[in-house]
């Protein structure tokens, strides 16, 4: 039996052919081979990124209004300035 909210993960879940082209998006516009994109371990509605072993922050999917994007965000520790 599925539950409404089994449907709803599945609506937002990050697939892995969207990790991918999303980590080719990052390489290819920051020229950085050592970018990644990478599935969260417990979350399925957003994904990582790291240098190398470094994260960087996390990419949420957004398809609100039939309109997919995917929102980006990096917190920047004052002591990294």
């Amino acid at each position: 039996m599925r539950h409404r909210f089994d449907e709803i993960t599945q609506e937002i879940r990050v697939k892995p052919e969207e990790i991918a082209k999303l980590d080719a998006y990052f390489k290819r516009t920051f020229g950085e081979s050592s970018l990644q994109v990478r599935a969260r371990p417990r979350k399925s509605d957003s994904a990582e990124v790291y240098k190398g072993e470094e994260f960087l922050g996390v990419l949420y999917r957004d398809d609100e209004d039939d309109d997919l994007s995917y929102n980006f965000s990096m917190a920047i520790l004052e002591i990294d300035l």
